[in-house]
């Protein structure tokens, strides 16, 4: 079966939280350092369905989601900002990634933006190549970590629509 992309609203609250943790399950210090903030943002998402319908959407196979996408519309259209993206790790290495990212990519467009951008970190290089394979070039690198210090720096890419 083919995945699809749904609402995030349509699964159960904590859905977004066990997806973060499952993606980044390869290095349990991700875990230690984001727990509550992946908690505080999976809390958002279902407190605020209205933004969670225009921000991000799940990927499911077989009616269980396997990652999601979300970003930040509100600087809409000079630009919007990719935030969390993910595939569970037992997923990983089918292009489901890549897919996603087509998509989220597809409906920003559609909501207007004239850019977009998204930071990722050294360590995480799968997702530097679903980035670049999305259409995404490199901008630059800085020195402070976005996540701990054991990520490496971080590293920003662009994609320029109109």
């Amino acid at each position: 079966m083919d995945i699809e992309f749904r609402s995030i609203i349509e699964f159960p609250r904590g859905t977004l939280c066990t997806l973060l943790k499952e993606g980044y399950s390869f290095e349990p210090k991700f875990e230690r350092d984001c727990i509550k903030q992946w908690q505080e943002f999976d809390d958002f998402f279902y407190d605020n369905p209205h933004i969670a319908e225009v921000s991000g959407f799940m990927t499911v196979l077989n009616n269980k989601p396997i990652g999601f996408v979300s970003w930040n519309p509100t600087n809409i259209p000079i630009s919007v900002e990719i935030g969390h993206n993910c595939i569970s790790d037992k997923y990983k290495r089918n292009g489901y990634g890549i897919r996603q990212m087509q998509e989220a990519v597809k409906r920003i467009i559609a909501q207007g933006a004239e850019k977009i951008i998204v930071t990722t970190n050294e360590i995480l290089i799968p997702a530097q190549h679903t980035y670049e394979n999305a259409g995404f070039h490199f901008v630059d690198k800085c020195e402070k970590p976005n996540i701990a210090e054991y990520a490496g720096m971080r590293i920003n890419y662009e994609l320029i629509v109109r």
